[in-house]
């Protein structure tokens, strides 16, 4: 696999690598996850964020998306570090695509994370809508938006994925089945 760096606000001429690979140059990691990633190297030290297990099944929603993405955003590290504890590929669907595509002004970004192996398509809108139009009517008063639905639908889809987001604030509230709560993984002291 080509290794590239995706990272759409790298500085000019130099790929962006995270502190630890900087500091541990001889480790090298050919796994899809790094390459898609943009890290051509892997810190000295496995990176494991705090109450995540070693490796988890994940379901992958905007806000991690653009937080791996931007360097600059304020949950960039935290990304970075569950990008190394979870087991590719990420399950994700075309709503959140779409956001995470805006948000980031990348479209090929987003693409090429799908088309290295970060992130799977693994939802069916037109087959799933009557369950999303139930999700819409049950959380009205939150103003949810698509990409929100789908991941909780997602959820109830794949009960054994967590799903990765900045959104702490929606997702401990949204229930699947509607009464389980959404096992979710999430930055430390987040609060929105």
């Amino acid at each position: 696999m080509v290794k590239r760096d995706l990272t759409p606000d790298r500085a000019a001429g130099r790929p962006y690598r995270p502190p630890a690979a900087r500091a541990c140059p001889s480790r090298v990691r050919e796994s899809g996850l790094f390459a898609a990633c943009g890290k051509d190297q892997r810190p000295c030290r496995p990176v494991v964020s705090k109450g995540v297990p070693p490796t988890v099944k994940a379901i992958a929603d905007t806000g991690f998306i653009v937080a791996f993405g931007n360097r600059h955003d304020r949950h960039h590290e935290w990304a970075i570090q569950i990008a190394a504890t979870v087991t590719p590929p990420l399950l994700t669907c075309e709503a959140v695509l779409a956001e995470a595509a805006f948000q980031l002004g990348s479209c090929s970004y987003v693409l090429a994370l799908v088309k290295d192996g970060m992130l799977q398509l693994a939802f069916d809108l037109a087959k799933n809508l009557t369950r999303l139009a139930e999700l819409a009517k049950q959380y009205e008063d939150r103003q949810p938006d698509l990409a929100d639905l789908c991941v909780i639908c997602m959820s109830e889809l794949h009960p054994r994925h967590s799903v990765v987001t900045v959104d702490q604030t929606d997702f401990r509230v949204y229930r699947r089945n509607r009464r389980e709560m959404i096992p979710i993984v999430c930055p430390p002291n987040n609060r929105g």
